[in-house]
């Protein structure tokens, strides 16, 4: 009875000792400023969804810190990637959000992008991105059929943005007549370029379509990228798989698709301690449910259908592991 009841205590203190590592990482934050990353110039899709979430999710971590945004545009958000493992702090202050038409790139030229997004922590995802492409204006795109018979001209970041990866898959996989337009800083740029006609439209995020354009029906989304459709985008926007006529090109829209699923997502180093993200991780998870941001997020009219870390890890590992021929088929949309 004794050696039993010794062996309990035994497993009580090193109960507690585990504990420990959690509530001093609770305490670190306290003081200290958290810091997102935006991959792109201010005022775009990416950096509204990192600021309404900057309001709230301090409220969620323990300590209480001081979260602010920083933008850091570059090579379609691959510098903001990047910046988590080289010079930003690995302590836990620090995640990033980036565009992961990124992820499909690493896989389809590892050798250029030269990461690996199974070896980053992800924290959560807050939506799948629900992407589109549209034309502008009352003489802008408004069908499938239109597309295939008129030139579509549209910007982009670079090669490897969620949008490139969109118009290319158009115009190499369905030989659609579209231009493609580089070097554009971030989405509110290619705005201004749609609204002066010297672009034709965009593929994008659904949410990043400027309210005002949608309440004057000036945009026109004619077909989305991933099956499910929300109640807000239309039903003209055609699920793009319908227009393939083969498993085989079913499969590459698979992988080319693959990264809208995690499409708004925030990652760590995988450097920063286990106990600091899985506080990261929680905090995140609560602060999708937060009333307040909630309604913060249907004012700006930014949908919320959030992912875990763990889902958005296990999609990502799906996509890395496509076979070889069907990742082959996919490489001409990155030259």
């Amino acid at each position: 009875m004794q050696s039993s009841r010794g062996y309990l205590l035994a497993l009580a203190f090193v109960g507690l000792l585990a504990l420990a590592p959690s509530a001093q990482a609770a305490d670190f934050y306290k003081g200290k400023t958290f810091t997102i990353v935006v991959g792109f110039s201010p005022a775009g899709g990416y950096d509204n969804y990192a600021r309404v979430l900057a309001r709230y999710i301090g409220n969620h971590i323990p300590g209480k810190p001081n979260v602010i945004v920083q933008n850091m545009p570059g090579a379609g958000s691959l510098t903001s990637v990047r910046y988590l493992d080289l010079t930003a702090p690995k302590d836990g202050t620090v995640m990033t959000i980036f565009n992961p038409g990124l992820v499909t790139q690493s896989i389809v030229q590892p050798d250029r992008v030269q990461l690996d997004f199974r070896r980053f922590s992800w924290v959560g995802v807050v939506t799948p991105d629900f992407r589109v492409c549209y034309g502008y204006g009352p003489k802008g795109i408004k069908s499938w059929d239109e597309l295939m018979h008129r030139q579509f001209i549209i910007g982009s970041t670079g090669k490897g943005s969620g949008n490139y990866i969109n118009g290319a898959t158009l115009r190499i996989v369905f030989h659609a007549p579209v231009k493609q337009v580089l070097g554009f800083p971030g989405s509110a740029e290619q705005r201004l370029a749609i609204e002066q006609g010297e672009l034709d439209g965009d593929c994008g995020s659904y949410s990043s379509i400027p309210p005002d354009w949608i309440k004057k029906g000036l945009d026109h989304p004619f077909v989305r990228f991933i099956e499910q459709r929300p109640p807000e985008i239309p039903e003209q926007a055609a699920y793009i798989g319908t227009f393939a006529t083969s498993a085989a090109q079913r499969q590459l829209l698979r992988v080319l698709d693959g990264g809208d699923e995690v499409g708004r997502p925030f990652i760590m180093s995988k450097q920063v301690p286990a106990d600091r993200l899985a506080i990261m991780r929680k905090a995140f998870d609560e602060t999708m449910k937060d009333p307040a941001y909630l309604a913060d997020m249907a004012k700006e009219q930014l949908p919320v259908h959030p992912l875990t870390g763990d889902e958005a890890e296990k999609i990502v590992g799906e996509l890395i592991a496509a076979p070889a021929n069907v990742i082959a088929q996919a490489k001409p949309l990155y030259q």
